[in-house]
């Protein structure tokens, strides 16, 4: 089976679990016996495009023409079964669905956040949960308040480019919703039952985890406003310095000032600056549970399923997937500030007893043998006759 994986990266500035998903699952198909033809563009490369294709690059989201142009070379030389997109935007654009069809070739996409609707596909702004453009043939309340990257002009382009492509994305053959509550954002926007599988994401077995529990709780993420740091930084501060054993906190971003303040003004938080995901994996397993307070419908957030893969049950908002992926390997509470201080104490108290929880949780549902399994049913579904 060949199966082309169609991806645009994410600036490697912006720590993304999405761009370690695809690789991961690029890896977990070759090791299942798959030929992937990867098909990646990188927004890292976008300042040395030449002056020629910085001029296309404001259409690109709508069209992308050179990106057309090389996709129909490698459908017309390698004959894929399958093409499986995940990030679109801004190098690629949903207009590789329509190339796909033109060349016969069958359309999965993995569907990581609301970018069909949602011009920064986060249903948030301004510190909360937005929805103002559901349901909107046209988003123009993107464009009212700057919701990509603070630009009216780029936010028009994306408003109109979800208006351009609502066929588009209509005629996708299926859609991987990696939550139940992804497949109804889905028909909520005229997909069909019959266009999605719901299947969750899948990280590496890193082995059984340490037989010693951990201490204390670790923020490992993009430190920036709807990972929700800001609210645990309030409800950990409620408690004693020291009361609750120790907080790391790993990752960049625009609250890496806040970080820092907070690890110089208290002994029991520690800052631990950008960390690759070996890091990540050291400190989880060096920590008695993981902190997910997302103030965002977070889709699947990976950190959570490295978490339990390494044996670390999970502290998380009760927002999105969250709840979903924790099951019984930790504890959803609300996103607010008393809910958190409440829960932190009997939270970390019981976290040793859910070690062995955390680590089925994996086996059961996250690991790629399982997973592997279901997203090659999928692309056995489409294959031509």
């Amino acid at each position: 089976m060949k199966v082309v994986v169609a991806h645009n990266r994410y600036r490697s500035e912006l720590p993304s679990g999405e761009n370690v998903i695809v690789d991961l699952e690029m890896a977990q198909l070759e090791a299942a016996g798959v030929t992937v033809l990867p098909f990646l563009r990188s927004s890292d490369d976008i300042p040395s495009l030449s002056a020629a294709q910085k001029v296309l690059l404001p259409i690109s989201p709508i069209w992308a023409p050179s990106a057309q142009k090389d996709l129909a070379r490698l459908l017309r030389e390698q004959r894929p079964d399958v093409l499986h997109l995940h990030n679109p935007y801004p190098l690629l654009s949903p207009w590789v669905v329509r190339t796909a069809h033109a060349h016969g070739v069958p359309v999965v996409q993995t569907v990581h956040n609301y970018r069909q609707v949602c011009a920064p596909g986060l249903y948030f702004r301004d510190g909360h949960a937005c929805h103002e453009c559901r349901g909107k043939a046209f988003a123009l309340p993107a464009i009212k308040h700057k919701c990509y990257r603070g630009s009216t002009a780029q936010s028009a382009i994306m408003a109109t480019t979800l208006a351009v492509h609502r066929s588009t994305w209509r005629s996708v053959d299926r859609y991987i919703a990696l939550t139940e509550a992804i497949a109804g954002h889905l028909r909520d926007y005229g997909i069909t039952d019959r266009q999605i599988t719901v299947k969750p994401n899948a990280v590496e077995d890193p082995g059984p985890p340490p037989m010693v529990a951990g201490d204390g709780l670790l923020f490992a993420a993009r430190l920036s406003p709807e990972k929700g740091l800001g609210l645990l930084l309030d409800a950990w501060r409620r408690h004693p310095d020291g009361s609750l054993g120790r907080l790391r906190i790993a990752g960049d971003g625009e609250l890496r000032g806040l970080a820092e303040q907070v690890a110089a003004e208290r002994a029991d938080i520690e800052y631990l600056g950008p960390m690759d995901r070996m890091g990540v994996r050291a400190a989880l397993r060096t920590s008695a549970m993981v902190a997910v307070p997302s103030t965002w419908h977070d889709v699947l957030p990976t950190a959570i399923i490295e978490a339990l893969a390494n044996g670390r049950p999970v502290l998380g908002s009760n927002l999105g997937g969250i709840p979903y992926l924790i099951d019984t390997a930790g504890f959803a509470v609300p996103p607010t500030v008393d809910d958190w201080a409440a829960a932190l104490p009997d939270a970390l108290k019981a976290a040793p007893t859910l070690t062995d929880v955390a680590r089925r949780r994996y086996l059961d549902t996250f690991h790629p043998d399982v997973v592997t399994t279901q997203l090659l049913a999928v692309y056995d579904s489409l294959r031509r006759p």
